[in-house]
This record gives C-alpha cells, structure tokens and sequence, in this order.
C-alpha cells in the first residue's frame, strides 16, 4: 500500500514501535505513586515534558499532556472564556478543524459573540482583517498555523504579534503543522498551541496545550491534581513519551524532499489533465500536503478507485468522512463544491517511486473519467 493520508493519521516509525515495547515493561505504573513503577513513571514523563518542550522552543511548565487536538482546541477556547468571563467576543476564520469551529459554536448559544473571518481564494487570512475585528471585550484570537484540508500556511506570526500588542490572547492549532514545519515558540508569540502526537508518527491519545507562562487559564478537565492541577486523569506516560521520541524524528525530517516530491506529483497531474484544481496556495503550503478538485468524479468512486489499486488517500479531514455536505474550507475559498476533492499527503517515509505510481495511477484514473 501507498499510504497518502498522513494528514489523518501517520503510522509509527520502528524506532517508536520498539519504544513502545520497552516502555510496557518498565513504564507502566501510576505516575502518582510514591513506590519504585511509579517513581519510574514519573521520571519518564518528566523526561518527555522536557522533551517536548526543546523541540518547540517552551519550558517544561508551559507543556500540558492533553488527550489529542481536539480536547488541546476545547480547552484553549473555553478555558481562556472561563478565566476572563468579561471578555465575550472571539476572533477565528471559517476555514478552521471543527475542534475549533465548534466550540465557538457552542460559546454562541451562551452568550458569546464569534466573529467567523472570511479568507482569500487560497485559504489565507488577512492579518488586517484580523486586526479590524478586534473589539474592547475580544478574548481570544484563534487562527489555526496550516490548514486540515488544503494545507495553506496562515500569517500566524504577523497575527500573534498583532494580538500582544491589542493584549488579547492569540491561540493557533498547529496540529496539522507540528512535525511539517519547524515551531520555535520562543520566536512565535502564541499564548497557546493545540498539537496531536498521531498526525507524526506517535499513537493515538495524547496531544499537548502549550501555554505560555503566565497567561490565565481555567482546568478543563476536573478531578485530580494531574497535570498542576490543570487536567485530571491519570497521565498517558508512555504516549507521552512516545510522542517525544516522534517529535524528535519528524522535527528533523527532509522538508525539501517532501516539497520536491509533492511539486512533481502535482504539476504531473495537473499537466495531464488541466481541469483538475490545485485548492491553496502553491507555495505558502505543508511541504506535504497535495488537494485537488476533480471535476466529473464522484469523491467516493474516486476514492474507491484509489485504493482498489493500492493508494490510500482522502476526500479531507477525516473528522468529516461520510458526510455528504460541501467541505466548509472549499466553500470558503470560493473552490468546486460540485468536484469531487482529492487530498493526497505525504509522511517522510514516502518516496519518489511511490508518488510516482500514485500520479500515474491518478493519470489513469482521470482519463477514464474523461473516456
């Protein structure tokens, strides 16, 4: 198999598959606990939590082990609502996960007003249509750094710098861009970042909230006092750690060959058949992220088709499979909703030979369309 959806989910590398192994038999207790397995537990999440934190330019006590991005996306909005219950407004785009797009959802029927700013036809924000938005009760700007489905690259820096100086909260999830693109937070100035371990090769069921020291924040998750008291649960040691290890392997990934391979696969089958639609931008993009619009094509029968001969893909974010509306980042951008869409993304581990029989397979794919 070609495996081409690693914007849903990336497999493990051997190296964290032989860590998993590892650490089952000498990183299983309670990191609570005050015997000799416990004690071991909670060296092992240390060490991850200073881990993690390197790689993004943090401090250990700005990195809280989440269960995924979308409980790190939840917690950033209504937990900044919850510690600043004066402010009612939010700021964030119509293009956004729905781990985003929802909560502010949900704020709105509670009172809250959410401002849903529109993008360019290649998925980009405006950083002064951002800033006109701002209100004297905005509490949080939350502008996701790539996109889910077309990977556009959004001004996060412009943005966040932009919202320090207006002394609002800036949040971006980066769960798509974490393990594509190098993040120094000590550069960036976010007050906080959504990431989850499984989009670059660590298991499912365990992400981060980074958030920077000092800002207030309410727990979202009640219970015990894991986590500095911030998220109740008995901690996920060894995704933890296994998310550390990844972090490490995909930070330091060849992104020139990725954007080298991707380029080749898209001008090849764009080439070929000159209906079909790159949706995005053609350079500010995940170095691995290829989505097309194919006209003619119904988005399952393709999809089918694909995987019959090998090729594993998606029509975009896989938190949306079998619903049948137009994509909401589609829309957004002005793109086909009647096309069928094709999101194609690469992991490291792919190679030249892979992209090329996926794109001759496409090709071929496409001309019986046309046929």
């Amino acid at each position: 198999m070609i495996y081409l959806d690693h914007a849903a989910t990336s497999p493990m590398p051997d190296q964290v598959i032989e860590r998993f192994q590892s650490l089952a038999e000498t990183a299983w207790g309670n990191a609570g606990g005050v015997y000799t397995a416990g004690r071991e537990a909670r060296r092992v999440l240390d060490d991850a939590r200073e881990s993690v934190a390197k790689a993004l330019g943090a401090s250990p006590d700005e990195i809280y082990f989440t269960a995924g991005g979308s409980e790190s996306d939840n917690w950033a909005i209504l937990g900044t609502c919850r510690a600043l219950p004066d402010r009612r407004h939010i700021i964030t785009t119509q293009i956004e996960h729905h781990a985003v797009l929802n909560p502010c959802r949900y704020l709105e029927t509670q009172g809250y007003e959410v401002t849903y700013l529109p993008v360019d036809p290649y998925g980009r924000v405006n950083p002064e249509t951002v800033e006109q938005a701002i209100r004297p009760d905005t509490a949080l700007i939350s502008i996701q750094m790539a996109n889910n489905e077309i990977g556009t690259i959004e001004p996060v820096e412009s943005i966040a710098e932009m919202a320090k100086a207006h002394a609002i909260r800036f949040h971006t999830d980066a769960v798509q861009a974490v393990g594509q693109t190098k993040i120094d937070l000590s550069q960036l100035s976010a007050d906080l970042l959504s990431l989850s371990g499984h989009k670059f090769g660590a298991p499912k069921g365990i992400g981060v909230l980074f958030i920077r020291r000092g800002t207030r924040m309410k727990p979202f998750v009640y219970g015990g006092d894991q986590e500095r008291g911030m998220r109740a649960g008995t901690e996920n040691v060894i995704g933890a750690c296994l998310m550390a290890l990844a972090l490490e392997i995909y930070r330091n990934g060849d992104f020139e060959r990725m954007r080298s391979l991707r380029d080749t696969f898209i001008d090849r089958v764009i080439s070929h058949c000159p209906d079909v639609v790159l949706n995005g931008s053609r350079t500010d993009r995940l170095p691995g992220n290829i989505h097309l619009s194919v006209p003619g094509m119904n988005r399952n029968a393709l999809l089918m088709q694909l995987d019959m001969a090998g090729i594993a893909a998606s029509a975009g974010s896989a938190c949306t499979a079998g619903i049948q509306e137009p994509s909401h980042v589609i829309s957004a951008i002005g793109g086909d909703t009647e096309a069928a869409s094709l999101r194609l993304t690469l992991g490291h581990e792919n190679t030249e030979a892979e992209m090329e029989k996926a794109a001759s397979v496409l090709c071929r794919i496409l001309d019986r369309r046309k046929g």
